[in-house]
């Protein structure tokens, strides 16, 4: 056989399982946990909760629970986005405000290929002058990240809330680089 061939073929094993080795190992994206125990036995329905042992003969057996098919039902998540904008000066982003089960939160997608390091403010403004802001460090590469505000309860329509991500140098003068709003209008829109 050709070793080449065998060399590529195991390097594509490999490259294959990885994503695999992390869903089995539990949470998602960042390190932030979804609560729910995570991994992908728990989510294909493949891990069962532990068992205790069994009850003593003299009293009847429970019924055995019905078996789980399938995943488990992901909460829906709503959102409202802007338009994907990006700067001259090397910066992307799109800003959203989403909601799911009562809760509302704000996220900022971006990519900073300014090739320094930038400071992001995302805001979130909701009804009766209800605002979440939270500063996120933005990483000199120009691999996709993103930026979100915790999560609070809802205080009105979904509609009534809208969020605005700000780029800016991280000097004295913070120019602005670009700003990304859940409402804005899409370029050429007046």
């Amino acid at each position: 056989m050709n070793l080449r061939l065998i060399g590529i073929g195991a390097g594509v094993l490999i490259i294959l399982s990885l994503p695999l080795a992390g869903a089995i190992a539990g949470p998602d994206f960042a390190g932030q946990d979804d609560g729910k125990g995570g991994g992908l036995f728990t989510t294909l329905g493949l891990s069962e909760p532990a068992r205790t042992a069994p009850a003593p003969a003299a009293r009847p057996a429970a019924p055995a629970a019905a078996e789980r098919s399938g995943p488990a039902e992901q909460p829906r998540t709503d959102s409202h986005c802007g338009p994907e904008l990006s700067s001259p000066h090397g910066v992307e982003a799109q800003t959203c405000v989403l909601v799911a089960e009562g809760r509302t939160w704000g996220r900022s997608y971006y990519r900073n290929t300014s090739g320094r390091a930038l400071d992001a403010v995302l805001t979130v403004m909701g009804p009766a002058g209800r605002t979440v802001q939270i500063a996120c460090a933005v990483g000199a590469g120009d691999e996709p990240g993103l930026c979100e505000t915790p999560k609070e309860d809802s205080a009105g329509e979904p509609e009534s809330y809208s969020a605005v991500a700000e780029f800016a140098v991280p000097d004295d003068e913070g120019q602005l680089l670009l700003r990304s709003g859940s409402n804005s209008p899409a370029p050429g829109d007046g």
